[in-house]
């Protein structure tokens, strides 16, 4: 017991921290779409995000699956020869296929403008982009290096701070100049150049670059391998409605959609703190014969994610134009019919918890790889029935399918191989009564609450406590959110009043059981 709480006050100091520079992160990458689509029009921005979309999908699958073999193996070994080996064996991998994606996407950037673009800008752009890939590449594979170390620290200021706000203030920088839909690749070029090096000289603290090396080329692709199918099928998830929008279409249409999606998409921050550390933890303790402790780990995580998130679930879900009109701009207020869809397939998604690293934990990554796929063959076929006819109206409704189908394989195959669930009886309490309670009152807010920059963060504050307050009167508390509060203590440097008194004492709980 003691030993499963200091594992999760670990992680749960950890997420605090990334948390925080989770959502500065999160605010500069959608700061950096703001920026693109309030200094252009919708269908350059729906032209960028296109862009942006090939790019993604490229870098995804130059990376082969090695940034999770790379955070799993390094901290299995002890020997600095290892621990430099794994990260040399992700390099070489990843690299190759770099510079072998950049030359193809180089080369065949005016077969790309021809089918998914409408300017001549377009080939510029793509081949700008090409020459940022393996530097993008390059540095995912450092940030890996730095996760299976579990230091926080480096990876929030490199990867939440320092790149999306290079980036963001280039993209800016370059609008103004009149550089157009190219001024985006040339910023994703420069912030790459600075970042990877940036993030070798952290990595260069934690475990000397130069020295012998023992490489894990053959371990770490063959634990990758299922991965290139499924992280390739997972950004094809969140890449293809962009892609296929831009094939049957207007850019416009994508621009739109593009405002919605990376609003909705936000709803994962929360979940992505608590993942840096989450594998590396896992990972070892389930080396060490631990699987209990990544059950409780997991079900404790996965229900805290859903109630930090649900505020921001219910602002989106109720107030869509309110939002896209204050983010973006009136321009985008006709994407407010598929934020609530987007936003319900992505609170899904951050209800499942870590489900996907939990398997790569244990070394399951082939049912991710089906799972993935499930969930991709539902995506392209729903796309394809509907949006040739509803347009971003379709794309929305595939997106949230095919969240829901991916999550619902996974979780099905960690409930039956391995008997670990998020569902205990005050977790579904959780799950069942935040939505059944919150979500018609502030429907009937919203008739006379309007979102706006006065009123977005009293809104986001004061539905976080009314969750909080529904969750201990409905019994959702169990013995370790003991742990949760403790750490927010700590970090708060004060007492949280009257939350310990609804936390059931393991000690009286155990006496019970014992009765």
């Amino acid at each position: 017991m003691a030993d499963r709480a200091r594992e999760l006050s670990a992680l749960l100091s950890s997420a605090a921290l990334v948390v925080a520079g989770g959502i500065v992160g999160s605010v500069a990458k959608l700061g950096e779409r703001v920026v693109i689509g309030r200094l252009l029009s919708p269908d350059a921005y729906g032209e960028v995000s296109i862009g942006l979309a090939l790019l993604t999908f490229a870098a995804t699958f130059a990376i082969a699956g090695c940034t999770q073999g790379v955070s799993r193996f390094v901290p299995r070994y002890t020997d600095p020869a290892d621990r430099r080996g794994v990260w040399v064996s992700g390099l070489l991998v990843a690299e190759t296929l770099a510079l072998a994606l950049a030359a193809f996407l180089f080369v065949g950037a005016e077969g790309f403008a021809v089918r998914l673009f409408e300017t001549d800008a377009a080939v510029p752009f793509l081949r700008v982009l090409a020459i940022a890939l393996p530097v993008v590449v390059g540095f995912q594979i450092a940030v890996a290096a730095i996760r299976g170390f579990e230091n926080t620290v480096y990876r929030t200021v490199i990867r939440d701070l320092l790149d999306p706000a290079l980036r963001t203030g280039l993209i800016a920088f370059l609008l103004v100049l009149g550089w157009g839909i190219v001024a985006a690749g040339v910023a994703y070029l420069l912030a790459a150049v600075v970042t990877v090096v940036v993030a070798h000289l952290f990595l260069s603290r934690l475990v000397a670059l130069r020295g012998p090396v023992r490489t894990h080329v053959r371990e770490l692709v063959t634990f990758s391998a299922p991965l290139v199918v499924a992280t390739m099928v997972g950004t094809l998830l969140t890449q293809t409605d962009t892609i296929m929008l831009g094939y049957f279409r207007s850019s416009a249409e994508v621009g739109l959609y593009s405002a919605a999606y990376p609003l909705a998409s936000g709803l994962l921050v929360v979940l992505t703190a608590f993942g840096f550390l989450y594998l590396p933890i896992a990972s070892r303790l389930d080396a060490d014969g631990e699987r209990d402790a990544v059950d409780d780990i997991y079900a404790t995580t996965t229900k805290w994610v859903y109630v930090v998130t649900f505020p921001a679930f219910v602002l989106l879900a109720v107030f869509p134009a309110d939002v896209l009109a204050l983010v973006f701009g009136p321009a985008y207020t006709d994407a407010a019919v598929v934020l609530p869809i987007l936003a319900t397939g992505f609170f899904v998604s951050a209800a499942a918890g870590r489900d996907r690293e939990t398997l790569s934990a244990f070394g399951s990554t082939s049912w991710i790889a089906i799972g993935n796929g499930i969930g991709l063959l539902l995506n392209v076929l729903v796309n394809l029935a509907l949006i040739p006819r509803f347009g971003i109206l379709g794309a929305s409704v595939a997106s949230v399918t095919s969240l829901v189908a991916v999550h619902a394989v996974i979780c099905a195959v960690l409930a039956v191989q391995y008997d670990i669930t998020p569902f205990s009886p005050e977790a579904t309490r959780t799950y069942l009564v935040l939505p059944a309670t919150i979500l018609p009152v502030t429907a009937l807010a919203a008739g006379w609450l309007t979102i706006t920059p006065v009123t977005i963060l009293p809104f986001l504050v004061g539905t976080g406590l009314c969750s909080l307050v529904v969750v201990g009167i409905a019994g959702g508390f169990e013995p370790d959110d003991v742990v949760v509060v403790d750490v927010l203590e700590d970090s708060l440097g004060r007492s949280i009043p009257l939350v310990r008194r609804w936390i059931p004492d393991a000690r009286s709980e155990s006496s019970l059981s014992a009765d």
